[in-house]
């Protein structure tokens, strides 16, 4: 008789696997701190943080030292070269945090850089400990916890934006030091209007209208604008926020860069569109955190004081948005009559909605029209039931 030990065998050889992992980053954030302060600094006690990028992040206590460091750190080892051509995610993180740390402390919505190295790979971050991350505070039972975190955090991306509102030369300048490509506005933009407009008509039969091509390209060249730029993590999934004393903290900057501040605030519109498990928020919340955003940059924005223009550039960008969601979602979804709607087929659906809701409010009427057809020939595929679910902490 033999016995299979292939399973065990296989989660044996992946333990292995991630201990070595955890120790290669222990050992590399040993080596930078100890360049980084001329003295052997230990680190002891890895943990494993879990996360869904390239790096391994461990948090790991500081053995006692001579220099004010904290006592634990977290390290952040990317163990893989950039793919030839790509963007490094290595590189985008490191100059994100070291624009971030130049910033005096109250401008600083993310963790301190105390040392990176390009060479091994590795930052060495600041431990803002075991706070509850955004995703906790809207999967929990409290509202009115979840209400607060929300507004925390609009009030955050607001300071992010108005801080770094003048830097994109300076982090332009760091990314090419640290030999990352700079990204550019075509990003993702390129022929837009030309897949959407066949995928409506080919998977919904609903004809793009002229004057709604001619809105989706000052959408577009909303996005390639100067103005209004500033720093975005990119990545606004809930979980990559801490909900901490001080208000939210930004974690994940692999995507970050520069680029128009009116993308990160219609996500305050369609609540972390790019998130796969985004679900829905009550009525008025959006409002509120557009408030608390536009609170905090309208002194570096002055025009974002006139209702009227600020509803319609976020209308245009929430356009945009909701378009290129659609170029990447309409393909895969299910769209056989009345099939049961996944979170992603309900979230299009609520999108479209949201946008010819928004558009009709900013005298948008032909976007608004076209947005109504498009959710209604959604909404009769999927059947009755193409509505997003609330996030638990409002239900």
């Amino acid at each position: 008789m033999t016995v299979d030990t292939s399973s065990a065998g296989d989660a044996g050889v992946r333990a292995e696997a991630g201990e070595l992992a955890v120790a290669a980053a222990v050992a590399a954030g040993e080596a930078v701190l100890t360049r980084r302060f001329g003295s052997a600094i230990t680190l002891v006690s890895p943990e494993h943080l879990s996360g869904s990028g390239p790096a391994i992040v461990v948090r790991a206590r500081v053995v006692s030292s001579s220099f004010a460091l904290p006592r634990t750190l977290v390290v952040k080892h990317y163990p893989d070269p950039p793919e030839p051509g790509r963007v490094d995610p290595f590189a985008q993180e490191a100059v994100s945090y070291q624009l971030f740390t130049a910033l005096a402390p109250d401008e600083r919505m993310c963790p301190e850089l105390l040392a990176h190295d390009g060479g091994d790979r590795v930052l060495v971050i600041e431990d803002l400990g075991r706070a509850p991350t955004l995703q906790d505070k809207l999967a929990a039972r409290d509202s009115r916890a979840a209400e607060r975190a929300l507004l925390s955090w609009a009030r955050s991306l607001g300071r992010l934006h108005a801080s770094t509102a003048s830097r994109e030369a300076d982090f332009n300048a760091l990314l090419r030091r640290l030999g990352g490509p700079v990204r550019t506005d075509n990003d993702g933009l390129a022929g837009l209007a030309d897949d959407v407009e066949e995928l409506l008509s080919e998977l919904l039969d609903v004809p793009v209208p002229e004057a709604v091509r001619e809105r989706i390209a000052e959408a577009v060249a909303q996005a390639r604008s100067a103005a209004f730029r500033a720093f975005s993590p990119v990545e606004l999934a809930p979980e990559n926020n801490l909900v901490t004393g001080s208000g939210v903290r930004f974690l994940d900057f692999e995507r970050g860069r520069v680029r128009t501040a009116l993308v990160d605030a219609s996500c305050l519109r369609l609540p972390f569109v790019s998130d796969p498990r985004a679900m829905a928020l009550p009525a008025g919340m959006s409002e509120a955190m557009i408030a608390a955003w536009r609170a905090e940059i309208v002194d570096v924005w002055p025009s974002f004081a006139d209702d009227v223009e600020l509803a319609r550039q976020l209308t245009i960008s929430e356009m945009l948005q909701v378009w290129q969601i659609t170029r990447e979602l309409l393909p895969h979804l299910n769209l056989s009559r009345h099939a049961t709607p996944v979170s992603r087929e309900a979230a299009l659906v609520t999108w479209w909605r949201e946008l010819a809701r928004h558009a009709g409010y900013s005298r948008l009427t032909e976007v608004a029209e076209h947005s109504t057809r498009v959710a209604a020939a959604l909404a009769a595929r999927l059947g009755p039931h193409a509505d997003l679910a609330f996030y638990p902490a409002f239900r």
